[in-house]
């Protein structure tokens, strides 16, 4: 996830993620400015969105063999920002216009798309596209451990608490503590814990920032996509060397990343949002990493030992248990005035005289 919609900090990725990242409706947005609704059923396009984001680490994968990952990253965030900027063409719609708007723009473009995309396309380099997958996972533990310092509201209950201890140990067991973490490259692991975290934290800043803009949640995921281009476009040629050559897969699998994974997939996220709720629509992301590591052992050949799938289960109900009751997380309690108010149209009930 990857958007600039916000929600809670501490609800799972639901942006162009890697893939996630990326989520409900910002508040303050219009009402009109929302996906329109698919003839196509909503459990088809929830399947093939957990299918998009979760191949998205194959994509990267095999983006890298060609060019270096901070060219990957800026075809992925162009290609992105081009269906993005088609559709909201075609919806007549327009792009923010306030200079404070763009300014938070700009950050949650760098801790929601560059720095975890980059993080995300380095990691691939030294370790599989699975165990980046199953780190993606994690962002909820991170979002949650985040929000006990930056959120005051959104206070963890034990079971919450015991989720993110939860989640935290099945990384563990994913990278094979027990074993010294031989077989894993640390500092690959370690990139891609911290883009999962940098989603986190994107969030977290998108929530304070953008929530009450009153722009449309397309007008506000273009500008992100486009600012992030920019950035891209300045820091790839400084730090990496200039693509020398064409090569066909590595093109073709950015463009996926980028048209699919991260533009096509943020439209169809806001749809499924609109249509079934977030919730229901979050629990796509609990597939990523299983399709992930499905498609790295499939067509990528990566070997998967036991604690892989393990640990992964375990990350994915530790992140399950951190959303018992996140929903409810800052809801103002309705006071007793608010109990005792008749629904509108309706007289209040008379009071019941105990003797």
């Amino acid at each position: 996830m990857t958007t600039v919609t916000p929600r809670s900090s501490s609800a799972p990725p639901l942006t162009p993620t890697a893939d996630s990242p990326s989520s409900t409706p910002a508040s303050g947005a219009p009402a009109t400015a929302g996906p329109r609704s698919s003839s196509l059923d909503w459990r088809i396009r929830f399947g093939a969105l957990a299918l998009v984001w979760g191949f998205s680490f194959l994509f990267m994968r095999l983006g890298t063999d060609g060019y270096a990952p901070l060219f990957v990253s800026f075809g992925r965030m162009l290609f992105g920002t081009a269906v993005l900027a088609l559709v909201l063409v075609l919806r007549r719609g327009r792009l923010p216009r306030a200079r404070r708007t763009w300014a938070h723009l700009t950050v949650a473009a760098f801790l929601l798309n560059v720095l975890p995309f980059s993080l995300f396309a380095y990691s691939e380099l030294t370790i599989p596209s699975s165990l980046a997958g199953i780190c993606n996972a994690t962002t909820p533990l991170w979002g949650m451990v985040l929000s006990l310092v930056a959120l005051s509201e959104d206070r963890p209950t034990r079971r919450r608490f015991a989720g993110l201890l939860l989640g935290f140990a099945g990384v563990l067991i994913v990278l094979g503590a027990w074993k010294g973490f031989s077989g894993q490259d640390p500092w690959g692991t370690a990139m891609a814990l911290t883009a999962s975290a940098s989603y986190a934290v994107g969030w977290i800043y998108v929530k304070r920032t953008l929530s009450g803009t009153g722009e449309s949640h397309l007008s506000l995921s273009t500008g992100q996509l486009l600012v992030g281009t920019v950035q891209l476009a300045v820091i790839a040629p400084l730090a990496a060397p200039l693509p020398s050559s064409f090569h066909l897969v590595p093109v073709l699998a950015i463009a996926a990343l980028g048209a699919l994974g991260t533009g096509l997939a943020m439209l169809v996220q806001y749809g499924l949002v609109a249509e079934v709720g977030p919730t229901t629509a979050a629990l796509s992301t609990y597939f990523i990493p299983v399709v992930a590591t499905a498609a790295g052992a499939a067509l990528l050949g990566e070997r998967l030992s036991w604690n892989t799938p393990v640990g992964a289960a375990v990350v994915l109900a530790g992140a399950a248990l951190t959303q018992t009751g996140a929903s409810r997380a800052g809801r103002p309690r309705r006071t007793r005035t608010e109990d005792a108010a008749p629904p509108p149209g309706k007289a209040p009930r008379p009071e019941r005289v105990r003797p």
